[in-house]
Formats: C-alpha cells, structure tokens, sequence
C-alpha cells in the first residue's frame, strides 16, 4: 500500500505542479475578471458533476469488481450525456449564459472520461488512474499553448475549447482500454444493477455535493454582493491554499480502492490511520511554506490584483488542514458504505456556510469568506474526526510517523532519483 500511496502523491505533486503553472499563465493572461469567469464556470460545472457522478462517479469504483465492465458502463454513459446536456440548460439563464454551449462541452465530455478513470479505480489499477489525472492538466496546457499561439485565439474562450478537447482525447483513449477488455457483445441492461448503482450514487454525491456547497458557495456570494473581480482575487488564495489537498486527495483514492476490496476491519482502520498522520504532516509543512513566502511575491507572481493572496491563505489554512485530514477519514466511511454520517458532516457545514455568509460577506468582503470557508471546513471535519473515534482509541500517534515509516519514505524518495 505505502508503495501505491508514495507513486500516487508523486503523480498528485505533478498535477500541482502543472495546476500552478495554469493558474499563474491565467491571470496574468486573463487578469482578474477573466480568473473570476473562468472560476465560475469551473464552479457550475463542478455543481453538474455532481449529478453526472450519482453514476460516473463513486459508483464505477464501488461496484467495478462486483459487476462486469459491460454491465455497469452503458448506465454510466447514459447517465453522462443526458445530464451534461440538461443541466447546463438550466444555467443558460444565469450569470454566464453566453457560455452556456462550452459547459454542456465540458459537461457530457468530463463525465464520460471520470467513468472511465473511477472505473481503474475500483479495479485496482491506480497506475492508470494516476497516468490519466496527470495527463487532463498536461493535456489541457497543451491545447491552450495551441490554441492561443497557433489558431491566435486569445480570448478566455480559448481556455475552455482547450478544456473540451483534453477531455474528449483521453475520453476516447480510456474507452479503447476498457472496452478491450469488455464483451459488449453480452450487454444486458439490468434494472437491478441500475438501481444499486444509483442507490449507492445519489447517497454519496449529496455528502460530495453538500461539501462543495461549503467550500464554493462564497464565490456565488461574493459575485453578488462585490462583483466578478472579486471572486477571481479570491479564487487565487482558494486554489492555491487547496493545491495542499494534493496529498490527502492521493491518499484517499488508494485506501478508497483498497477499503472497497478489503474485508479486514482491523486491516481498514490501520490504513486510515497511516494514510490520516502521513496527511497531516505533510499538509502542515505545504502550509508552512506558503505562509513563509513575502506577500509581494504572490502579487508579482499572479499579477498586481493579487497582493491579498498570502492573507487569504492564512485565514484559510485552519480549514485547509482540517480538510485535508478529514478527507481520510471520510473515503474510509465511503468505502465501507457507511454515507450517513459524510451527509450529517457537510449539512452541518453548509448551515453555518448559509446563515454567515449574508451577514459577514457584505461587510468584510473576502476576508469574511476566507473565515467562513475555514471555520465551515473545521465543523465539518470535526463531525468527522468524533464518529471516526467513536469506533477506535484515539492517539496521538494517529498524527505523527513512527521512525520505521519515515525511513521506508526517504528510501521511496532515494530510489525515484
């Protein structure tokens, strides 16, 4: 599992790496309301991902090894086009209409390739899920290098064709893997198999959905009450404070896929353990670092409309570490099929996220959503962190690396070099 988990953090490092570039070549490319456009944009797709992943998502991964490939795929499909199309219709008519065509794009293209990659997933095969997370950033920034420099289209539009075109390429190179090993030929729609996957779907994706709500929803508030400008200063902070997810977000797919298979109560609750301490001391050093940079360098970096980057990550970063620790936890409760309490978890934070949001973003601006998003990210994951200790000792070692692991990780480190 350490071995996994060591070449997942080195594939999520790469997405960072190639995030940040994006990030960086985007404001100062687009400046601050071309980030803010981008941002809500990214944001209304992430709220259609939602629905397309009650069968794209969690579901492929789950049910991978207990149904054949043919079996669950064509719902997953279905499921992708019919939402990427109807959904984004429902946004037309809201902040963006304009680019209502590159989100249903960017919809029905996204959900069939999360099909397929969850599908490696829950068949154990992170090489292939690594190897296609890395290359969606990769690719992405060689559209838009294309794009911009070849074709000259240097609009924002240009970021969202390139995005549509990544997805559509290893969209149709997963298909060709997958459907390799698969006998279409046998394909027999089950409403059994249907309604499992949508019974597990729905379960999971309102936990998934609530959550984003807390982490998203000052974006839509901050465009409200100060403008466009505003969400893309405080996107910057957001993206480049969550960059630190990288690792808990790797090592939550591998225990994810191994929880899933694995039977061993005990076996379970040590991998989360490992996986919850390796987590936070890794996220408390990315944190550390961010806060050492000079504020001067966030602005000269990202461009001037963005001096405020380094305050909004310290206001976050309570949060951000929090989150990154309960990520753990909560693909451990997934895993196991217990989603009650991932719902309980993230309703608790979208109340606070709701009632705060009216009163203090209309006053303090972004640094009113930087406190919410942080203080809301801490309640839930102390949801979280009580269940999970309510059915294991809590130690404080759960939070700190024995010798033996730090030596097998630096030896990791060696031999990759």
């Amino acid at each position: 599992m350490k071995e996994t988990i060591f070449k997942t953090f080195v594939s999520r490092f790469l997405i960072l790496i190639l995030n940040f570039g994006l990030v960086i070549y985007s404001t100062n490319m687009w400046g601050s309301s071309g980030k803010g456009l981008i941002s809500i944009i990214i944001a209304d797709l992430t709220i259609i991902s939602f629905f397309a992943n009650i069968f794209v998502g969690s579901s492929m991964s789950y049910f991978a090894r207990k149904f054949r490939t043919e079996e669950i795929l064509p719902f997953a499909y279905l499921w992708a086009v019919i939402t990427g199309i109807l959904i984004p219709v429902l946004f037309s008519s809201g902040h963006a209409a304009e680019y209502s065509g590159y989100l249903i794009g960017l919809s029905v293209m996204s959900s069939l390739l999360t099909a397929n990659v969850n599908l490696f997933v829950g068949q154990q095969n992170i090489k292939m899920f690594n190897l296609y997370t890395v290359l969606q950033q990769l690719v992405h920034i060689i559209f838009i290098i294309i794009i911009v420099y070849c074709i000259k289209i240097t609009s924002v539009n240009a970021y969202f064709i390139a995005q549509i075109s990544c997805f559509t390429l290893l969209f149709f190179i997963t298909a060709i893997q997958l459907i390799k090993k698969a006998d279409f030929k046998k394909i027999l729609i089950s409403k059994e198999i249907g309604f499992q996957l949508f019974n597990y779907g729905w379960k999971i994706q309102l936990s998934t959905f609530l959550q984003f709500l807390n982490n998203r929803l000052s974006f839509y508030f901050l465009e409200y009450f100060r403008g466009i400008i505003s969400v893309g200063v405080f996107s910057i902070g957001i993206a480049f404070s969550e960059a630190v997810w990288t690792v808990s977000r790797s090592l939550s797919v591998v225990l994810y896929a191994d929880v899933v298979n694995d039977t061993d109560f005990n076996s379970a609750i040590e991998k989360t353990k490992i996986s919850l301490r390796i987590s936070f001391l890794i996220t408390l050093l990315f944190i550390s670092i961010m806060l050492m940079i000079p504020a001067h360098w966030y602005a000269m970096i990202f461009g001037k409309d963005f001096g405020e980057t380094k305050e909004i990550v310290l206001l976050l970063s309570p949060g951000i570490l929090a989150i990154a620790v309960s990520n753990i936890i909560g693909y451990y409760f997934a895993g196991i099929n217990k989603l009650r309490i991932l719902n309980v978890k993230s309703l608790a934070g979208l109340i606070f996220t709701i009632i705060s949001s009216f009163f203090i973003i209309p006053k303090w601006g972004i640094k009113g959503a930087c406190i919410i998003n942080s203080a809301s990210y801490c309640l839930s994951s102390g949801v979280l962190f009580w269940r999970f200790y309510q059915i294991t000792e809590f130690h404080i070692r759960d939070f700190i690396l024995s010798r033996k692991e730090i030596h097998l990780l630096l030896k990791k480190i060696v031999k990759t070099h």
